[in-house]
């Protein structure tokens, strides 16, 4: 288990979802942590309830679409903690009305695209922006993206999502390159099917089964699987890794498109061999 003790993480996007289980395991493994999130009641209660079990977590109410609220963020967790040593960017912009509206290119909506990238890419950037002179500070840091396996790979819907994400994954790179020799690394790491509660409440089972089944994994991700990688590059046990993608997402991403049709015809020849 990776150690994290001694070390300062902020969490954007941290009430719920893939956000709210890595902060919870980060401050398990040690870290102080803080829960940066839109929905500021949210966070607060998940904060409390870490400093119910002994942890060290404060919330801090942040809409990372606004640079200000993002320097206020960073300061307070400064006057908090001392320092910062680790950023997961986690924010995004999934609102059933904004997702409804995200669905052909011929229909994209400006506005709605330029809200999307303020959070999903640009929030991102502002705030490895603010945080980076603190790092260095420290002699150095992890900054881990929320990217997704639609950033590499094509949906039939979601190409504003998918566009940003992809933005995710190249200012990763940009990151690690301009500052890895001042000790700042940088990794994106993109989920595949995870079941967070927004997913779940978006999808069907039976269309979650479906892309499990084309999937190499027996079942779909859980938030857990996120959040340990996560703990794992913040840590020094991953302290030579920046710079790269990383897919979390059972294998969907590692093999021919056909394979879950061909998965399907191996199966069917076998029943017809016992019969």
């Amino acid at each position: 288990m990776s150690n994290l003790n001694g070390k300062v993480i902020i969490v954007t996007g941290s009430a719920s979802g893939i956000g709210l289980t890595t902060a919870q395991v980060l401050a398990a493994r040690g870290a102080s942590v803080v829960l940066a999130d839109i929905n500021a009641q949210a966070a607060e209660t998940a904060a409390r309830d870490l400093r119910a079990e002994g942890r060290r977590a404060v919330a801090i109410a942040t809409d990372v679409g606004d640079e200000g609220q993002i320097d206020s963020m960073v300061s307070g967790t400064v006057a908090e903690f001392g320092g910062i040593d680790g950023l997961h960017n986690n924010s995004a912009l999934l609102s059933p009305d904004v997702m409804a509206k995200d669905v052909d290119i011929v229909d994209i909506d400006a506005q709605l695209f330029a809200r999307i990238l303020k959070v999903n890419l640009i929030g991102y950037a502002l705030t490895a922006k603010h945080v980076i002179p603190h790092m260095i500070k420290r002699g150095g840091g992890a900054i881990i993206n929320t990217g997704s396996v639609t950033g590499s790979l094509a949906e039939h819907v979601r190409p504003m999502y998918g566009a940003s994400k992809a933005a995710v994954i190249g200012i990763t790179r940009n990151i690690a390159t301009q500052y890895g020799k001042q000790g700042i690394r940088s990794v994106s790491v993109s989920p595949g099917v995870i079941q967070t509660p927004a997913l779940k409440a978006a999808i069907p089972k039976e269309e979650i089964a479906r892309l499990v089944r084309h999937g190499l994994s027996a079942r779909a991700g859980e938030p857990e699987d996120i959040a340990t990688l996560v703990a794992f590059l913040m840590s020094d046990e991953g302290s030579f890794i920046t710079g790269i993608d990383i897919p979390v997402d059972g294998g969907l991403t590692a093999h021919w498109p056909t394979y879950a049709e061909e998965l399907d015809a191996r199966e069917r020849l076998e029943i017809s061999r016992q019969a």
